[in-house]
């Protein structure tokens, strides 16, 4: 069958479509549906080059802020995908034999095969996974166990069927089959045996595992939920008083229309013979005049502004010496700035723990 390559990608915008797939994601935002809803309205006597730099400058903002993101996404996955890791063979796709050391991060959803212990278990901590600091135990079964050797490896015959890939982390169902001396012994294979992608290894020297599920299909990234264009309070906010700015705007535009006709109610008023239109066109075309004349109401320079300072502000986070962990020498990191403003509103953070 088909093997997935072994890397994760969550990147939300791609070279060979950055600009078709940033502009599905600007239009989500309200404030951009109003101001390219304006831009459309061609039966006006405004200059459309006057309406849309407006529009054109805010999509080009906002395209480099989220572009940049997006590439400091990208750079991370390459730090994850480029990782070394020792394999019997070359390349990583399901059912090669991956050998992990002591502190090393599992590279895919590997089944235990062997450890240096002679009861062939192994510990590993899942922080990175479901934030649970405390070591669990993993076994291997009793056939091959005993192979804690490259050489006995490669003569080691078997075959591991599992279930499709699911985003349950404390879920897996298979077996392993072996063959010895022309003789099939089958062993189960449950949650025990199954180490997770981005787990580590602890208080182990090395183990020998296979890999399960590769790239995408692992549990890690199975419930990876990226790819979603989040909202702050803030801009769920603007959005409201947005829609308040924009019945106004109809207001003010209605009754413009009206009084221009209670106005020019007489017949020296009425259009020359070449520009004749029924009352019907008049009237919407007056409409649409008097929308986009007054459409300055909402200040497409507010977006501009917030935006800016979203991103200016993801570097001081990046800089503050308070959210700086000096024994792994890592600072905090913005995966997304448009989420700067949710962090006044924690008051603490608390460790979830799964009772088993």
């Amino acid at each position: 069958g088909f093997d997935p390559p072994h890397q994760s990608d969550t990147r939300t915008i791609y070279v060979a479509n950055r600009f078709p797939e940033h502009g599905h994601y600007i239009p989500q935002r309200f404030a951009d549906n109003r101001i390219i809803s304006s831009k459309l309205m061609i039966d006006t006597p405004t200059s459309p080059v006057t309406s849309g730099l407006p529009l054109f400058f805010v999509i080009t903002v906002t395209a480099i802020k989220q572009g940049y993101e997006d590439w400091l996404r990208h750079k991370a996955d390459n730090e994850v995908n480029g990782a070394p890791v020792f394999v019997v063979r070359s390349g990583c796709l399901v059912g090669d034999i991956v050998r992990v050391a002591k502190d090393e991060t599992f590279p895919a959803d590997l089944a235990l095969l062997s450890s240096d212990r002679e009861d062939g278990t192994c510990h590993i901590t899942t922080a990175s996974l479901d934030g649970e600091t405390n070591l669990k135990t993993h076994f291997s079964v009793a056939e091959t166990s005993v192979c804690q050797s490259v050489t006995q490896l490669e003569a080691l015959q078997a075959v591991v069927e599992c279930q499709q890939p699911e985003a349950d982390l404390y879920r897996f169902v298979g077996r392993i089959t072996i063959t010895q001396q022309d003789e099939e012994i089958v062993r189960p294979l449950g949650p025990e045996n199954l180490m997770l992608r981005g787990a580590r290894l602890k208080n182990t020297k090395e183990i020998f595992a296979v890999a399960v599920y590769t790239g995408m299909e692992s549990k890690m990234a199975l419930n990876y939920k990226g790819k979603s264009q989040k909202r702050s309070a803030v801009e769920k906010s603007m959005n409201t008083f947005l829609l308040i700015y924009l019945g106004i705007l109809l207001f003010e535009a209605i009754l413009s229309t009206i009084l221009k006709y209670a106005w020019q109610a007489e017949d020296k008023w009425d259009e020359p013979f070449y520009n004749q239109k029924t009352e019907q066109e008049k009237q919407q075309s007056d409409f649409l005049a008097f929308l986009v004349l007054y459409n300055f109401i909402i200040p497409i320079s507010l977006y501009v502004t917030v935006e800016m300072q979203k991103f200016l502000g993801s570097f001081f986070i990046g800089w503050d010496l308070d959210l700086y962990h000096e024994e792994t020498d890592q600072k905090a990191q913005v995966n997304t700035s448009d989420l700067n403003e949710e962090l006044d509103r924690w008051s603490m953070c608390l460790q979830i723990r799964r009772v088993r």
